[in-house]
């Protein structure tokens, strides 16, 4: 998905707008590359508001100095409808391994998440060989409604981050009434849920330039060690 400059955001303020920097490890050394992002959204409607929100959180971490992808979820099938080679499947599976980090979106749907993003997050298991593509990356989580705020879907996306293994931030966004809050030309307009959209944007940049390199040691568990070593112990008797 291409978007257009991200510097261009007739709904922000850039006097208060800053670009988070790297966090430095106690050794000195940090990843040098650009914090990468998926974005996931929920809705397949051609004027999808979680796709549009999506869009803006895009422009707000490319902004910020990140490199983002966003995965169309048209045409991936149902979670066990398909062999897992399947290309809308392996598209996903690859763009989750690449990210450090990644943006839920989704409309609220009769209370809860939409079943569009939810099967994208069922096709991305905890573990591909000995690859965790999810685990200790961080997540936002954003939701639209049509009618008043709610955070049905905000909460139900917090659940399967921590089942997902991953770093959910603190903050999130609801977007009500989300068919008034975009122009025709698909921008959110100035508004506090805009300023919320791009707080949540700023607090994942910076928890993600916090825990890349910390990753592997802050996920790194007593049982599995202790798992391992006993695997390593059969195998040599």
């Amino acid at each position: 998905m291409v978007l257009e400059d991200p510097s261009t955001f007739p709904a922000l303020d850039g006097a208060f707008f800053d670009r988070p920097q790297p966090a430095r490890l106690a050794s000195g050394q940090a990843t040098s590359h650009p914090p990468r992002f998926l974005i996931l959204h929920g809705s397949l409607r051609q004027r999808s508001y979680s796709r549009l929100v999506g869009f803006e959180a895009a422009r707000l971490l490319m902004a910020m100095g990140g490199e983002v992808r966003l995965f169309d979820p048209t045409d991936l099938p149902l979670p066990d409808g398909a062999p897992d080679d399947h290309p809308k499947v392996a598209e996903l599976r690859e763009l989750a391994a690449w990210s450090e980090g990644m943006v839920w979106s989704s409309p609220e749907r009769h209370g809860a998440m939409s079943a569009i993003l939810k099967a994208q997050i069922d096709w991305i298991p905890l573990s591909i060989g000995s690859v965790r593509p999810t685990q200790g990356k961080t997540l936002a989580v954003m939701q639209v409604s049509g009618g008043s705020q709610s955070f049905n879907a905000v909460n139900q996306m917090r659940v399967l981050g921590r089942w997902m293994r991953m770093i959910t931030i603190p903050n999130q966004s609801s977007v009500a009434k989300a068919h008034q809050e975009f122009d025709d030309d698909g921008r959110m307009k100035p508004s506090a849920y805009y300023d919320r959209v791009v707080d949540v944007m700023e607090e994942l940049y910076k928890f993600t330039l916090l825990t890349r390199d910390a990753a592997p040691y802050l996920v790194d568990r007593y049982s599995e060690r202790k798992g391992r070593a006993t695997s390593v112990h059969l195998a040599k008797m």
